[in-house]
C-alpha cells in the first residue's frame, strides 16, 4: 500500500473515475443546459482532486472522512462557478477552493484551550469595574486598585483578561502576495527550538526567584503587566527615577543569575 494513499471509510479510492479534459468540456456544456446528471458526473469524476489535497493533511489530528466531505463541498463550489471561457483546467481552478474549505474546517474545529467559566466571569467583572471606575473618576483604576477591589493578585487579573483574547489559528494566513499564502503553521519553530526555549524559560523563572521581592515585582509589572514606570512609581509611592534604578538593577542581576 502506498504511503501517500488517503484511506477513507467505505470508499475504494482506486475505483474512482478520472475524467479527461474532453469529457469534462462535454459535461460542462450539458450542465449549462440544465442537465443535473452531468453535474453529478463531473463531481464523481473529480473526487481524486479532493484526495490530492487531503494528502497534505494526513498527519493532522482530524478525521479524513470528515475532511473528504468538506473537500467535496469545495469541489462542488468550483464546478458551480467554473466557466469554460476561463481557458483553465478545472483542477487549476478547483484545488485552491478545495484547500480553502479544508483549511477553514480545520481552523474552526481544531482543539482549543479550555478556559474555565469562572476565569471568564472574573474577566468580565474586571472590565465592568474598570468601566464604572472610569465613568466615576475619569481615569482607569490601577492594577492594585482592581486587585484590592476583588481581593485577588495582579497575576490573577492578567490571567483572567488573557482568557478573553481570541486564539490565533495555526492555519491563519499571515502573508499572501497573490500566490500561495503562507500560514502561521509554516513559521512555527521545530522541536529543537522549542526545547531550547523551554530550557531558557526554566532558567528565567529560577533567576526571577533569586531577585529581591521589589525587584521581582517591578519586572513583572513592567514586562508582564505592561505598566509604565510612572504607574509603578505612583502605586509604590516612590519616584520614577527610583523605579528606573531598581528595574536596571533587577535586569543586571537576572543576566548574572542566568549565566
Amino acid at each position: 500500500m502506498s504511503k501517500h494513499k488517503v484511506e477513507l471509510t467505505g470508499v475504494n479510492t482506486n475505483d474512482l473515475k478520472v475524467l479527461s479534459s474532453e469529457e469534462q468540456i462535454v459535461l460542462f456544456q450539458k450542465m449549462k443546459e440544465g442537465d443535473l446528471s452531468a453535474k453529478e458526473e463531473l463531481i464523481n469524476g473529480n473526487l481524486k482532486l479532493v484526495l490530492s489535497v487531503l494528502r497534505r493533511y494526513r498527519n493532522h489530528n482530524v478525521n479524513l472522512d470528515d475532511l473528504f466531505q468538506v473537500g467535496v463541498m469545495g469541489l462542488i463550489k468550483a464546478i458551480d462557478n467554473f466557466d469554460l471561457s476561463y481557458q483553465l483546467k478545472l483542477s487549476t481552478y478547483a484545488i485552491p477552493l478545495i484547500s480553502g474549505e479544508v483549511r477553514r474546517y480545520i481552523r474552526d474545529n481544531q482543539s482549543s484551550l479550555r478556559v474555565s467559566r469562572g476565569i471568564k466571569d472574573l474577566a468580565y467583572q474586571i472590565l465592568g469595574y474598570k468601566e464604572e471606575y472610569l465613568q466615576k473618576h475619569g481615569i482607569e483604576p490601577t492594577t492594585e486598585e482592581i486587585a484590592k477591589h476583588f481581593d485577588i493578585s495582579i497575576y490573577q487579573i492578567s490571567n483572567a483578561l488573557d482568557a478573553l483574547k481570541e486564539p490565533v489559528s495555526i492555519f491563519e494566513p499571515i502573508y499572501n502576495d497573490g500566490g500561495e499564502p503562507i500560514y502561521l503553521a509554516d513559521q512555527l519553530s521545530d522541536t529543537k527550538e522549542q526545547n531550547e526555549n523551554r530550557d531558557q524559560m526554566i532558567l528565567l523563572k529560577k533567576s526571577l526567584l533569586k531577585l529581591k521581592e521589589r525587584e521581582k515585582n517591578i519586572l513583572l509589572d513592567r514586562y508582564i503587566m505592561g505598566r509604565t514606570q510612572m504607574e509603578i512609581a505612583q502605586s509604590l509611592h516612590i519616584s520614577q527615577a527610583q523605579v528606573s534604578r531598581i528595574e536596571k538593577s533587577a535586569i543586571r542581576n537576572m543576566k548574572r543569575y542566568m549565566k
